[in-house]
């Protein structure tokens, strides 16, 4: 997994990883004689939807079926066989680095949560109580508040 890794983050990713994919491998790829395709999609998005929680802001996309309908044939050793750890590990490492990472969308929540938020309040608070609170302090508070709120939920 290193090489999609390096692309995203750092080695202590690399690291919060491996245990995940050990866990998914022992509670979906472990039993893998009569699979069809969906479930070996499903084991695959289940495995994907672990990883993107262990890394946390960081977030690796799933491929279209044909694509891990493609690398499934290319790392399996025949029809029955399931596949193994080092063959599960190249597989998520070759999905991964075809998909890349998705990481824009929460830059522009993010971005439209400290501007947006903010500028929603003293829209706001101009048009309700424009003496109340001084913008110098205002603006600030809010910001800082919008701030937390994005740490408080994992989104910083």
């Amino acid at each position: 997994m290193g090489q999609s890794l390096n692309k995203s983050g750092s080695h202590e990713k690399e690291k919060e990883i491996e245990p995940v994919i050990h866990e998914n491998y022992d509670k979906y790829f472990s039993n893998t004689e009569d699979w069809t395709c969906a479930d070996f999609y499903h084991a695959v998005c289940q495995t994907v939807e672990e990883i993107n929680r262990t890394i946390g802001r960081t977030q690796f996309r799933v491929q279209e079926r044909s694509t891990l309908e493609r690398a499934y044939k290319k790392h399996s050793r025949g029809e029955g066989k399931p596949l193994t750890e080092d063959q599960l590990q190249k597989l998520l490492r070759e999905v991964i680095l075809d998909t890349g990472v998705s990481n824009i969308g929460g830059a522009k929540d993010m971005l439209f949560y400290l501007f947006g938020v903010p500028a929603a309040a003293l829209f706001f608070k101009q048009r309700l109580a424009p003496k109340l609170i001084p913008n110098d302090v205002f603006i600030p508070v809010i910001t800082s508040a919008t701030v937390f709120l994005l740490a408080k939920l994992n989104k910083l």
